[in-house]
C-alpha cells in the first residue's frame, strides 16, 4: 500500500469519527418534529395570551333595559339586523331630537318639524299650531335641558325589520303664552317647569338613512 492511499484511509477514518461525534452531541432531526413545549403556567414572566369570553351580556343593552326582557331581545335583534346600531348612541340622538322637536312645536315652526315626524303625528302637531294661530296666541319658550331620559320599551318586527323604541323624557323649560296684544296670559318667564313626555321612535333597520321618526307621543 502506497503512502497516498494510506493517507486517504486515515482522513476517511477521522471524518467518520467526527460525524459520529457530532450526531451524539447535536442529535438528528428526521421526519415529524414535536413543536416546542409551551411555558408552564407556574413559570414567572408576563402572560401574552388572554381568554375571549363569548356570549356574555351586551352592556350597551342591559345598561338600559333588564337582561332577558322582551325589550332586551328586541334590541339584540336590531343589532343583528344592523351591526352598527348602538342603544347608547340612539338615546343620545333622541335627547337632541326631543329638544329640537319640542322647541319647534313651541315656536310653531312647521317646516322644522317635518323631517322628524310621521305623517299622523305631524298632522296632530299642525292642528294644534293652527288653533293657536287662529286664537292669536304665541308661545315664548326657552329650553333648559333634559333632566331625565330612559328607554321605556322596544319592539322589533323581524319580517319587516321595523324597529320601535319608546323613550321617557323629563324636560325642563321656561314658557309663557301671550295673546295678540302681547300680554302674558299663562306661565312665568322666570319659572322653570318640568315637562314629562313618552315618545315612540320608529325606523327600518339596515337602511342607509339613519334617521328615526317620531310615530307616537304621550304625556
Amino acid at each position: 500500500m502506497n503512502s497516498s492511499l494510506l493517507s486517504l484511509l486515515v482522513l476517511a477514518g477521522v471524518a467518520i469519527f467526527l460525524i459520529l461525534r457530532l450526531r451524539s452531541v447535536l442529535g438528528s432531526r428526521e421526519g415529524f418534529e414535536r413543536p416546542p413545549a409551551r411555558p408552564e403556567s407556574g413559570r414567572t414572566g408576563p402572560r401574552r395570551d388572554f381568554e375571549v369570553i363569548e356570549g356574555g351580556p351586551d352592556e350597551d343593552i342591559i345598561d338600559h333595559v333588564e337582561d332577558g326582557s322582551e325589550s332586551a331581545k328586541a334590541l339584540a335583534a336590531m343589532k343583528m339586523a344592523e351591526p352598527g346600531f348602538s342603544v347608547g348612541e340612539f338615546l343620545g340622538g333622541a335627547r337632541q331630537a326631543y329638544e329640537m322637536i319640542l322647541m319647534a312645536f313651541e315656536r310653531g315652526d312647521v317646516e322644522a318639524l317635518k323631517p322628524f315626524l310621521a305623517a299622523d303625528v305631524m298632522e296632530t302637531f299642525e292642528t294644534v299650531i293652527e288653533q293657536r294661530n287662529a286664537q292669536g296666541l304665541s308661545i315664548q319658550a326657552e329650553f333648559v335641558g333634559v333632566r331625565e331620559i330612559a328607554l321605556h320599551n322596544a319592539t322589533f318586527d323581524r319580517s319587516t325589520n321595523e324597529a320601535e323604541i319608546t323613550v321617557r323624557f323629563v324636560g325642563e323649560l321656561t314658557s309663557v303664552v301671550r295673546n295678540s296684544d302681547g300680554e302674558i296670559i299663562e306661565g312665568d318667564s322666570s319659572e322653570i317647569k318640568r315637562q314629562r313626555d313618552v315618545w315612540t321612535f320608529a325606523r327600518k333597520m339596515g337602511r342607509d338613512d339613519p334617521n328615526w321618526e317620531l310615530v307616537a307621543t304621550d304625556g
